[in-house]
Parts: structure tokens; C-alpha cells; sequence
């Protein structure tokens, strides 16, 4: 197994080290997987939601018996049959705690639902965190390309001596925007993660 364990390590390494060269691959495939969480959270809603009316349907079923059985204890009574009433007083006493039962399990498939549907708001503004990062990143790579144009096709000659300073051309001013994207994108994964 080791062997197996050193080539996985060294896969993930090398699959790490490229995401880190390729900041927008990395992006892309944060977004795929808030996508599969965003569907996965759907399917889990879908689903709570389902069980929800399972369990109401349930709980009309037991009231409507209870109300059935309540109407032969006094049935039972009234013709003199403490034998049946009492039997029947059991049944109703029965389908009440089950009643009760599924009522608490309907209140915590609504909490559930609750904690489904913030999770999924949640995957989804992560989701358009990263997609705006991913477009500022990308359109601060196209300046940085427009940037590196300008400066290729700029000779040492035809420079002005007297130029002042630009950020926008400075490579030192883009490789901080690179690296302070690069933490922003490391924190939106940790979130991402959470």
C-alpha cells in the first residue's frame, strides 16, 4: 500500500503545484465543485421537502383513526360496553403517541429544510464570489497580456527618459495583484470547504 500511498501523494502534489501555476483552471474547478455541492444540496431539499408531506399525510391518516376510534369510545359507553371502550381507549392512546411521534419527526425535517436551503444560499453566493473573482482575474490577465504586448513591442530606444511612473505597467504592481488573488482564491477554498 505504500507504494500506492507515495504515487496518490505525488499525483495530488503535482495536481496541486499545476492548479498553482494555473490560478483560473483552479477557479474553474472550484466552481464545478460548488456546482456539484449546489446540486447536491437541491437533491437533499427535494427530498426533506418529500418526506415533509410523507409525514403530514401521515399525521391526517392518524387524526382522522384517532377521531374514528374517540367516536366508538363514546359509542361503546353510551351502549354500556366498558369492555370495548376500554379497548378502544387503548387504540386511540396508541395512535396519539404515534401521532406525537411523527409530529416531532415532521418538526425536524422542517428544521432540516431550514439548514438545506441556507446551506444551498450559502453555496450559491460562494458561487458568485468565485465567479467574480474569476472574471476580475480574468480581466486583469488580459491587462497583464496588454501590458506585456506593450512592453515587447517597445524598444529600449523608443522610450521616453523622462516617463513617471505607471502602475498599471509596473510587472512588480502585477505580480502582487497575482499573488494577492492568489491568497483570496486560497481563502475562498477554505470557505468553499467549510
Amino acid at each position: 500500500m505504500g507504494l500506492f500511498d507515495d504515487v496518490g501523494r505525488f499525483l495530488e502534489d503535482r495536481l496541486e503545484e499545476f492548479l498553482q501555476n494555473n490560478p483560473h483552471l483552479e477557479l474553474e474547478a472550484l466552481l464545478e465543485q460548488l456546482k456539484e455541492q449546489e446540486a447536491d444540496a437541491r437533491r437533499l431539499l427535494t427530498d426533506l421537502q418529500r418526506k415533509k408531506q410523507d409525514q403530514e399525510a401521515q399525521i391526517l391518516n392518524l387524526a382522522q383513526d384517532i377521531q374514528a376510534w374517540h367516536s366508538r369510545i363514546q359509542q361503546a359507553k353510551a351502549a354500556g360496553r366498558e369492555d370495548l371502550a376500554q379497548r378502544a381507549q387503548e387504540r386511540e392512546a396508541t395512535l396519539l403517541r404515534q401521532g406525537n411521534q411523527v409530529w416531532g419527526q415532521r418538526v425536524g425535517t422542517e428544521q432540516r429544510i431550514s439548514q438545506a436551503q441556507s446551506l444551498l444560499q450559502e453555496i450559491q453566493q460562494r458561487q458568485k464570489e468565485v465567479q467574480q473573482k474569476a472574471k476580475q482575474m480574468a480581466a486583469e490577465q488580459k491587462a497583464s497580456e496588454a501590458q506585456r504586448r506593450a512592453a515587447d513591442t517597445m524598444g529600449w530606444n523608443q522610450g521616453s527618459t523622462g516617463e513617471t511612473y505607471r502602475r498599471e505597467l509596473d510587472p512588480l504592481e502585477a505580480e502582487f495583484k497575482k499573488w494577492e488573488l492568489e491568497k483570496e482564491l486560497e481563502r475562498l477554498k477554505r470557505n468553499a470547504t467549510k
